[in-house]
């Protein structure tokens, strides 16, 4: 961890002494707690990381999560009160006259309690060394995002089996999240979405208590957590005898997949490939159908950093994970999205989710 902790500093354009990951409660636990620290398991609520910029780390951590943070490199420091962690973060930055905080993931009120503990430093927002940091994964990262993304595939080639008639979304998202977790996940990466018909044209619908009818979109959304780190693949079905609309409109993503995938490479502009998807999908009768951006990291958050959005001038790199997921969607009709997890490599990509993405009636 000595080097992604280094490279945190170096990113950012802040000079510090050092930097404070400060905890409260779900969900402001913050990401980068893991990423510095590399533990696996444990909640960390109230803990606090105190990184140095030599690489080294210290965790201040409560008695309950003592056990899962001895695992960690760190040096450890245990507290039993409130008062026992006040004390113990005065005496680990009290030397320090200018310390980073990652303000993206700290809340007003616990900053006031840092400033109330410390009110002679000085606070500067490193959150940009965090984010350039992330961009770019090391080869432990990686190989976590595989086999997160080797499970959410082996549960999409399940969802055919698992979808029969008249079953409803709710039953269908807790069958995958069951598959997920029964094959290795510690959790579905997010709220598993598993619309039928028309709710598939709400890309962030998730599921409910509506029942499965013939000739309508089965659309399949989630993803697994792997030690802490996350896959997201989406596949659209049609169950019983498709139309030619669904085909047309499956057909269009498909190309404008394909159309993303041969954009990506190190140098190319986020937002470049985000347009070429639009522009091809704006050239076919979906024109203004397409209604998101065409994908976002990914890593130890879902939506992680850079992504495929249409202002985004950054500039792809190896070892970036990002997803892509171009879709059409038509109200009162249905939708369709077919996302892929990617690895930025030197020649071009890497595809991590590896089912299949050819259009297929179920039932």
């Amino acid at each position: 961890m000595i080097q992604r902790i280094k490279n945190i500093f170096r990113s950012s354009n802040q000079t510090v002494d050092c930097i404070v990951l400060k905890n409260a409660t779900i969900p402001y636990v913050d990401d980068n707690f893991f990423y510095v620290t590399n533990l696996e398991q444990g909640l960390f609520e109230g803990s606090c990381a105190v990184i140095h910029s030599n690489g080294t780390l210290d965790i201040l951590v409560s008695e309950l999560e003592a056990e899962s943070a001895r695992k960690s490199t760190a040096r450890l420091i245990i507290y039993k009160t409130k008062d026992e962690y006040s004390t113990a973060l005065k005496q680990l930055l009290s030397s320090f006259s200018t310390i980073g905080v990652n303000a993206s993931g700290l809340s007003y009120f616990e900053f006031n309690k840092l400033t109330g503990i410390l009110p002679n430093a000085k606070f500067v927002d490193v959150s940009d060394g965090f984010f350039k940091a992330r961009l770019t994964k090391d080869e432990q990262e990686i190989q976590r995002i595989k086999k997160a993304c080797e499970i959410a595939d082996e549960t999409m080639a399940a969802i055919p089996d698992i979808v029969t008639d008249g079953m409803s979304e709710d039953e269908l998202a807790a069958e995958i999240n069951y598959s997920l977790q029964s094959l290795g996940a510690e959790k579905p990466a997010f709220d598993t979405i598993s619309s039928f018909g028309k709710n598939s044209a709400e890309p962030h619908y998730g599921h409910g208590n509506v029942n499965l009818e013939n000739g309508s979109f089965v659309l399949c959304d989630f993803g697994a957590c792997y030690k802490k780190y996350n896959s997201d693949i989406t596949r659209t079905f049609v169950f019983g005898k498709a139309t030619e609309k669904h085909k047309e409109m499956y057909e269009t993503v498909l190309q404008a997949q394909q159309i993303a995938f041969q954009a990506i490479k190190p140098g190319v502009k986020a937002g470049d490939v985000h347009q070429a998807v639009q522009s091809y999908i704006d050239s076919t009768k979906f024109k203004g159908k397409f209604i998101h951006s065409t994908g976002h990291g990914l890593g130890l958050a879902v939506h992680d950093g850079i992504g495929f959005s249409p202002d985004n001038g950054m500039e792809l790199k190896e070892n970036m994970v990002l997803t892509v997921e171009p879709g059409v969607y038509v109200p009162g009709f249905g939708g369709v999205r077919i996302e892929d997890d990617i690895l930025v490599k030197k020649d071009g990509l890497e595809l991590l989710t590896k089912s299949p993405r050819d259009f297929r009636e179920l039932g």
